[in-house]
């Protein structure tokens, strides 16, 4: 008797691209993307007349300088002590003209932030949080709140509206950012 062979099976694999290509989608569809949030700062407007020069008084500017090794100079000077530059920041702001070396008032000044390109983000990040934290302070003491309070104010409950605009009434945040330095420029 004379054998026969026998067929060897397959899969039938003409369908296989259409499951690859639907595993694909459901795993776009349902994986989740992280989205970094960034920095969130209110962009002034945009001038109306380009290359506009500013002119502010010397003393209406508090400098405060990062270097490319994230050390902190305030007004020249170096500072150590992180703690030290939220008061030395609400005392140049809340001057009102008390001290001639300090600001007019706190609509002339103008904190000045200027960084290297070396600057770690870490540190820029941890010198512009003390910076918004002197002036929520600030903002939360002229309607006798905390500055915690005064960051959870809800903008859409018209009564804490009116108190956080009344705190920032002719009371601007005045935060300069020049343009980053080549490092040890």
């Amino acid at each position: 008797m004379a054998r026969r062979q026998r067929a060897t099976p397959e899969i039938n694999s003409g369908s296989m691209a259409d499951i690859a290509f639907l595993l694909l989608i459901f795993f776009l569809v349902t994986a989740t993307i992280s989205s970094e949030r960034g920095i969130m700062l209110q962009l002034p407007p945009k001038p109306e007349v380009q290359d506009q020069q500013v002119k502010i008084q010397e003393r209406n500017l508090f400098k405060i300088y990062l270097n490319s090794k994230d050390n902190l100079l305030v007004e020249g000077e170096p500072v150590t002590d992180l703690a030290r530059l939220k008061s030395m920041v609400k005392e140049f702001v809340l001057n009102y003209g008390a001290n001639p070396t300090l600001s007019d008032s706190p609509e002339a000044a103008v904190i000045s932030y200027k960084t290297d390109r070396g600057t770690s983000y870490e540190r820029y990040l941890q010198i512009l949080d003390i910076l918004t934290a002197a002036y929520n302070e600030m903002y939360g003491e002229r309607v006798g709140i905390t500055a915690e309070e005064f960051r959870k104010l809800d903008l859409k409950d018209p009564k804490q509206k009116e108190l956080y605009d009344r705190a920032r009434e002719k009371f601007p945040k005045n935060i300069s950012f020049a343009e980053p330095t080549k490092v040890g420029e």
